[in-house]
C-alpha cells in the first residue's frame, strides 16, 4: 500500500480571498471571515464525504505570479505554490483558482496575460513529483466568475468587469492544452452584488458541490 492510499486521499486548494472564505465587504477594512463549513471546500469536502483530505491554501491578494507594489510582495502564487506542493506532500489533486486579483487596475493586464500566467503554475505543479508515488498530483483549474464593478472594491477593480468576462474561454484553452480538469464558475455562481468580488454563502456552497460532482470524472495518478 502507497503512502496515499493508506490515508485519504487529498485535495489542495490554492487560491486567493474566494477560498480563503473572506465575505463580501462593506468597506475596505471588512476582514470579515465565514466559517469553514461555510467557504466552497468545506463545502465540498461535505459533498465528498469520508475519505477525502482538503487542504485550504487561500489567501487574499493573492495573484497568478506578480508582486504587489501596494499590498506585498507576498501575493504572489507562483511564488508561493512550490512551498505549498512540499508542505502538504502527497497530493492527490491540485486545484487552482486564481487571476481575479490580477484584475486590479494597478496591474494594468490584459485577459489574455492573466490566463498565460495560469499555464506558469500549472507547469510548477504538473513538473512536482507531489503526487502519489513521487508523480505529479491531478490537477483542476477553475476560471472565476466574471466581477462586477460595484461597492467598496469599484475604484480598485476598474476595468476588470469586461476583462473578466473572458476568462472562461481563455482559461478552458489553458486548460485543453495541458491536458488537465476545468470548471467555468461562472456558469454556476455570481460575484456578489455588495463587492463584486467576493461570494455568497448561497454560491459558496452551490460551487463546493458543483466542484465535489466534477472530481469523480477526473484521473488521479496511480498510487
Amino acid at each position: 500500500m502507497t503512502e496515499s492510499s493508506a490515508m485519504n486521499r487529498s485535495i489542495l486548494c490554492f487560491g486567493d480571498s474566494n477560498t480563503h472564505g473572506t465575505q463580501p465587504m462593506q468597506h475596505l477594512d471588512d476582514k470579515r471571515r465565514m466559517m469553514p463549513g461555510e467557504r466552497w471546500p468545506g463545502r465540498m469536502s461535505a459533498a465528498l464525504g469520508q475519505g477525502w483530505q482538503i487542504i485550504e491554501e487561500g489567501h487574499p491578494g493573492r495573484t497568478t505570479v506578480h508582486s504587489d507594489a501596494v499590498e506585498g510582495a507576498h501575493k504572489n502564487g507562483l511564488a508561493a505554490l512550490p512551498v505549498a506542493l512540499e508542505s502538504h506532500t502527497p497530493i492527490d489533486m491540485v486545484i487552482v483558482m486564481l487571476g481575479t486579483n490580477d484584475l486590479k487596475a494597478r496591474f494594468a493586464l490584459p485577459a489574455g496575460d492573466i490566463a498565460r500566467s495560469l499555464s506558469r503554475l500549472i507547469l510548477t505543479v504538473l513538473a512536482s513529483d507531489c503526487g502519489p508515488a513521487r508523480k505529479a498530483p491531478a490537477m483542476l483549474l477553475i476560471a472565476p466568475p466574471p466581477i462586477l464593478e460595484t461597492g467598496c472594491l469599484a475604484a480598485m477593480f476598474a476595468g476588470g468587469a469586461e476583462k473578466s468576462a473572458l476568462f472562461a474561454s481563455l482559461y478552458s484553452a489553458i486548460a485543453e492544452r495541458h491536458g488537465i480538469g476545468f470548471i467555468d464558475a461562472g456558469s454556476v455562481i455570481r460575484s456578489s452584488p455588495v463587492d463584486g468580488i467576493h461570494f455568497d454563502p448561497p454560491d459558496h456552497a452551490r460551487l463546493g458541490t458543483f466542484v465535489a460532482d466534477h472530481i469523480g470524472s477526473l484521473p488521479f495518478a496511480a498510487g
